[in-house]
């Protein structure tokens, strides 16, 4: 895929003006599986693909020994700077789990926000989520620090991953009543094989509000890939989470399918997998990390292969 042909397939996020590639490069792996010089061979792959989406949070990766959370975006900063490419990348970032800015208060919202800025070495955030709801805060208090945030154009446009229909409705309402920032966006965990959280009330409210969903996990820690099969053992630091899908029935009959209709398009089976997820209501951009720059071309083909009904349903059907 060459960049013109991308750019004339991005897609609009829900009611914002950003338009994004319709696969957003997860950054959860830069600074654990993917050090500082393959992330940059892996963003400078992602961008010359004609990607601009990159997705990020301030606690990655402080899950492992020695980090203390931010590493994904300091990465992030110095390859922009590097680049010199700020205005042509649509960097999203999250708040309430890094160590030393948890939850969701309105000061540490600012805090957290002016951290993220700093590491990520720019004056604005493209799209900031709320990375895991806190219903123990108000949201006039969540939405009143995001506001402020957008007003003062560190952050142009802020959405919510992780919530509750009903807390995301009250958000909405609340924006709305007041005339204060609104979110344009939602991030769920959603895929073949993990369908219940979103499929039902909220994605329902996702399609009625507008809001773009762009959701997380989308091959399912790397069992959507089809590398996993029984009898086989893969090395990757998540092939404990990937291989437990095997278990399930539900499991196999997706890899079946997902075989099947491979064949049928002679495309890798993630771009299957991706595809299917593109091709649901809301869906604006699933997001899927690389941790090599070998692992990308399956991931980005997700913007030129379309599916049929008949594909769709057998994936549908094989994952109920």
């Amino acid at each position: 895929m060459t960049a013109s042909s991308a750019s004339a397939s991005f897609r609009k996020l829900g009611a914002s003006d950003l338009e994004v590639f319709p696969l957003a490069l997860g950054g959860n792996v830069f600074g654990w599986t993917a050090d500082e010089a393959t992330s940059f061979a892996v963003l400078d792959a992602y961008a010359a693909a004609g990607g601009n989406f990159v997705d990020t949070a301030d606690a990655y990766t402080a899950w492992i020994e020695g980090n203390k959370g931010g590493e994904s975006e300091t990465i992030i900063g110095k390859w922009v700077k590097a680049r010199s490419n700020r205005d042509d990348v649509v960097i999203a970032t999250k708040v309430s789990q890094h160590p030393d800015y948890p939850g969701l208060s309105a000061a540490n919202i600012k805090a957290a926000a002016d951290a993220s800025l700093r590491r990520l070495d720019t004056d604005y955030i493209d799209l900031y989520y709320t990375h895991f709801d806190k219903p123990e805060v108000p949201v006039e208090e969540i939405i009143g620090a995001l506001d402020e945030l957008v007003r003062a154009g560190k952050v142009r446009h802020i959405a919510a991953s992780n919530i509750t229909p009903e807390r995301l409705q009250e958000s909405l309402e609340f924006s709305d009543r007041e005339g204060l920032a609104r979110y344009v966006a939602l991030q769920p965990h959603y895929n073949l094989v993990s369908r219940d959280t979103y499929e039902g009330p909220l994605q329902d409210l996702a399609s009625r509000t507008g809001l773009a969903a762009v959701p997380y996990f989308s091959l399912a820690a790397g069992f959507l890939t089809g590398k996993y099969r029984p009898g086989t053992t893969v090395d990757s630091q998540r092939a404990g989470r990937a291989a437990q899908y095997l278990e399930s029935e539900r499991g196999q009959k997706v890899l079946t399918a997902l075989d099947e209709v491979a064949e049928t398009h002679n495309a890798p089976i993630p771009t299957v997998s991706l595809a299917w997820l593109a091709a649901q209501p809301t869906i604006t951009a699933p997001i899927a990390s690389a941790r090599t720059v070998e692992q990308l071309p399956a991931l980005l083909a997700v913007a030129d292969l379309h599916l049929t009904e008949e594909d769709l349903t057998k994936l549908t059907t094989a994952s109920a």
